[in-house]
Formats: C-alpha cells, structure tokens, sequence
C-alpha cells in the first residue's frame, strides 16, 4: 500500500516510517496540507496520516471538493484528548496517539488495506471459469467480464490481474456507473489546473494511475456514448489526453471490463460502440449465476458465517440442516452479493447454538418465519414483484407502485444504493434519478448506506 504522512508527527515521523515500511508499506511524506494534496493529485495513496497540529478540516474539504477518496488517520500525543476529537469531527476516520505503538499502526494499516479476494468455490461450472482466465491472465490482451450482479466480476478481475506479468504493478478499478457522465472523464484521464471550475491544480487520472498494471473498468456498460470514442482513442493509441491538456501522455496498461448488460444487445440498441465493444473483447469470460452452480451455495455460506462470527466478536455457529435446504431452494437474484448479506444479517440475528431458519431473511420475508419451502418461495417471487405490497395494488397508477417497490428494496438493503440497483435489475444511475424524483416531490427515502456517497443529490 501507499502511505502518505502529512507533517512531522510531534518528532515520531522516522519511527512511524519505519513501523508502516516493516508492514509493506510504501511511504511519502510532505511538510503540509498542500504540499500533501499535491501528492495525492500526481501520484495518489491508500492512507493518509496526519499530524493532528495541520488542518485536517481543510484537508478533508479539498479531498471533497476534488473527489479524491482516501482514509485519512490523524496523529498527535496521547495526551491531548481535545485534538482526537477535533479530528474525528473534523473528518479522520482514527486517531493514534503518540509515540506511535507498532501493533496499532499495524492494525490501522491491516484495517484500511484488508480486502478479501479470494475466489470461494466448489461447482465444476465455476472451475472451468477459473481455468479459462487463469489461462489468459498473462496475455496483455483486453478481456469482458460478463454477469449478473453479484458474481464477482471484479473478484475474477483481480485474479487475472494477480494471475499476470503486471501483478506487481498497481490494479486500479473505477466503476463507470458510480460516477456522474460529467465527472467521469476527468477520472479516467485526469485534468488540468482551470480546465473546469473547481480543477484547482494537475490532477492524474486512473490511466496514468494505473501505469504499467491493470486497469478495471467497471460497469463499462453504463459509460456515456461520447465518452466511449475517447476511451477508444486511449486504449488503440495507448496515449491519453488529460482534460484540458494540449499534450498527449502515453499510457501502458491492460484493459479489464465487466458488464451485467448483454453487450450485443447494448451494440445494436446503439448505446454502446460496436468498435469499442470487439477492441475490449478480445476474450469474454461469462460468470455464472449463483443458481447455476449450486454446489457453491453451501461452501459459500459457511465462508460466510465464519467470516462474520469473528469479524462481531460473536461465538462460533453452524447452519441448521432446515436452513441450508432454504438456501438450495432460494433463487439468489443477487447472487453472492446477496448470500454475503443474507448471512450477515442471520449471524447478527441468530441467538442459539445454531444458526435456525428464524435468523433468516430472505427477499424480505419477515423475521421468526418459518412457512413450507415451496409456499415461501411462491411468496418469496410474489414479493420480489410487488414490493411485497401485493394486497394493496388496486387502484394504484403504475408509477405509484413503483415507487413503493423501489422505496421497499432500498429498505431491505438498508439504503445501500448499489444493492437496491442490482436487487431490482436497473442502473445505479436509474435509482439514483428515481431517487432525486422522489425527493423533489417530498417523499421520505432512506439515507444512503454507510460510507456510501449519493452523488446524486449533491
């Protein structure tokens, strides 16, 4: 990972270094707040520490106002009480007093940089995937990762990237629908000082990010038409043009893109370049659905359950025979993203020796429900169409109902965006205009997950 230490640390700053290097850290150091945003414009991080004497509230709204999105962890003398509070209001997700303590640096740094990515997997279907783009990973060729939501597009992506010749280089993904149409050029391909109003200073984008590794772009799908002709540009004449530039800049990088869409479809409906579409798929690799490997579902879970007892401190618990036959019979709409939740929320839910079907919510079926298997999947698909709202119809306009059925997913995913989108099968962008709509016509909707922007609404 890349750290960068912004200040002197009252004195400790060589014995932080060393600490985050003896963890394998890479580390930067500037004197001060600008200096410090200057590194993060040209060359980006994965942390940052702060001495808690520099303006930490004018760091976190520069970060803001040119969405640059880093963990920021403040640091001053164990004493001063006052200062880790100032920074926690100020916008620092931690505080470490000082001198520094090895144990917790470390456990700052495991925290921010911990990713889980590894591929869980039993099905035959899903080990031939694998063997496909294990087979592939060390070309430099452009590879479409195609599949529902909740697959594990990127998971694949990341192997093939960890897979390849450039795994020792930087694997950076940008998801494409996450960012408005207007934003999302200056992200790809960075900017220059004044190029739009707010571009206060040369800002690199994820192509130059990216340079000399792998490159994800998420979603690619949801990309603008426009914007489809300059990526083409990028990725045929492995040169970019940063916004506002005059001077092109070479670029070396290997192109991944995933998409939940059947890209032909997209292709001929004309919201996606037929030229861009065959350049990036040199090789396809097609995930399957959850539903489509069953022999998946239970190693999947049980991964799940031991991941979540020990991330809550919680005791150890199996799933009950009645609750692995739900989870074969369900349809997994979500697919592993949606498994992932589901056993989340029954390890918080559970109290007993075991993990019983009264701990389970599946398509918002309510809590403590125990109904026949075949009945509950029959409602399970009435309410996965009506919101669960299905008595209440008559006499609603169309646009009421789905109104109500976007509102109830949201719910169910406790505002998380993303879910809700992927649950009910549209773009984020889509939710997201759905959601502007209702606001403005004074209707409640959930607030956004947390750590969740809604770009949307700003």
């Amino acid at each position: 990972m890349r750290l960068l230490i912004i200040g002197t640390l009252d004195g400790q700053i060589g014995a932080a270094s060393q600490i985050a290097m003896a963890r394998g850290a890479k580390v930067r150091q500037a004197e001060d707040v600008p200096a410090g945003l200057e590194v993060l414009r040209t060359q980006g991080a994965d942390l940052v520490m702060i001495d808690v004497k520099r303006d930490i509230k004018g760091l976190i709204d520069s970060l803001e106002a040119e969405r640059i999105i880093v963990p920021v962890v403040a640091c001053g003398i164990a004493s001063d009480a006052s200062a880790a509070v100032r920074a926690i209001k100020a916008g620092a997700k931690e505080y470490i007093p000082l001198p520094p303590d090895a144990e917790l640096i470390a456990a700052v740094i495991a925290a921010v940089t911990q990713e889980n990515h590894n591929i869980i997997f039993k099905d035959p279907r899903m080990g031939q995937t694998l063997k496909l783009a294990e087979q592939v990973a060390n070309s430099d060729a452009s590879i479409m990762i195609t599949g529902e939501s909740g697959t594990g597009k990127e998971l694949i992506a990341r192997f093939i990237h960890n897979k390849s010749k450039r795994s020792d280089k930087r694997f950076v993904a940008v998801n494409c629908a996450a960012i408005p149409e207007n934003l999302l050029e200056s992200e790809l391909f960075g900017h220059e000082k004044g190029a739009f109003t707010g571009a206060v200073a040369r800002r690199i984008g994820k192509f130059e990010e990216a340079q000399g590794g792998t490159l994800l772009l998420d979603e690619i799908s949801e990309m603008d038409v426009r914007l489809q002709s300059k990526l083409l540009r990028a990725i045929q004449e492995k040169e970019i043009d940063r916004v506002g530039g005059n001077q092109p800049v070479k670029v070396d990088v290997r192109i991944l893109a995933t998409s939940n869409r059947n890209m032909e479809d997209e292709v001929r409906k004309g919201t996606f370049r037929e030229d861009l579409y065959y350049r990036l798929n040199v090789v396809t690799l097609a995930l399957p659905a959850l539903r489509e490997r069953p022999l998946d579902i239970a190693v999947l879970a049980d991964h799940f359950v031991k991941r979540y007892t020990e991330a809550n401190g919680l005791p150890t618990r199996q799933l009950s025979a009645e609750v692995r036959q739900m989870l074969s019979r369900h349809h997994w709409r979500g697919n592993v993203r949606e498994l992932e939740n589901t056993m989340h929320r029954a390890v918080l839910l559970a109290s007993g020796a075991e993990i019983g079907p009264e701990a389970m919510i599946l398509s918002g079926s309510p809590v403590g429900t125990n109904p026949d298997p075949m009945v509950a999947q029959a409602a399970n698909a009435a309410a996965s169409v009506m919101g669960g709202r299905g008595a209440n119809l008559v006499g609603k306009t169309v646009a009421e109902v789905e109104r109500d059925l976007i509102i109830d997913t949201l719910s169910h995913c406790l505002g998380n965006r993303t879910h809700a989108a992927n649950i009910l099968g549209i773009s984020i962008r889509t939710l997201r205009n759905k959601l502007k709509q209702y606001n403005d016509e004074g209707i409640d909707v959930p607030p956004p997950a947390g750590g969740e922007i809604e770009r949307a609404m700003i």
